[in-house]
């Protein structure tokens, strides 16, 4: 039985390689694609593939997140970042989140397929590119942890800080998370005392500054 697939990534042209040159792989079958963290919840409640290669800067929601909710939802999903950056920041959250395989996108493709059939056998991929970050992260035993975004703000405050960052208005972030917007009024008051931030200009480049979002500050 083929290995169910999906890809998620905001790029259409690097979704659309994948998707053409998974096509080669007998035992692989690309059952869905989604191009922000959004979509990708969607698809995974809908297809509950076997694995999500998961970009991590997307717009609306990114990647890190989008593995928290996936997961919480379908923990026998396997993701495996795929994504431009080797911050260990972002390795070490999309870990935590509960990726099994993280890559880089200027790996060979023998790497990804391996990678893809490393996790299906309830394995951890690390790509030997990032595994000295890897270990360099763990030796600090999270000493810069305790000063970002992912452990200052809750999930769903990072949430809505991506949205704001990214432009969208208190009405449009509550009807995209179904809630109220005086409860976004809320969450963005919350998030600004957390922060120490008293603008929304000076939240946006802190957004892009974490990694929640890659939108370019105002």
């Amino acid at each position: 039985m083929a290995i169910r697939i999906v890809l998620v990534d905001d790029h259409k042209v690097l979704r659309h390689g994948l998707s053409q040159a998974l096509k080669g792989e007998e035992d692989m079958e690309i059952v869905g694609q989604a191009e922000n963290g959004y979509e990708a919840v969607k698809l995974a409640h809908e297809l509950v593939p076997d694995v999500m290669m998961m970009d991590i800067a997307m717009p609306e929601l990114n990647g890190i997140e989008a593995t928290r909710q996936i997961l919480k939802a379908h923990p026998q999903i396997k993701i495996i970042t795929l994504s431009m950056h080797s911050n260990k920041k972002f390795i070490h959250e999309m870990f935590k989140s509960g990726a099994r395989g993280y890559l880089l996108k200027d790996c060979e493709y023998s790497e990804l397929i391996n990678a893809i059939r490393v996790v299906m056998q309830n394995k951890i991929y690390i790509s030997p590119s990032i595994t000295g970050v890897v270990i360099e992260n763990y030796m600090m035993q999270g000493t810069e942890e305790k000063q970002n975004a992912f452990a200052i703000l809750s999930d769903r405050e990072r949430e809505v800080l991506q949205l704001i960052a990214e432009g969208k208005t208190t009405k449009q972030v509550a009807r995209m998370l179904h809630v109220s917007p005086k409860t976004v009024e809320g969450h963005r008051t919350r998030i600004m005392h957390k922060l120490e931030i008293d603008s929304i200009a000076n939240l946006t480049k802190y957004a892009i500054r974490e990694g929640l979002t890659s939108a370019e500050a105002p």
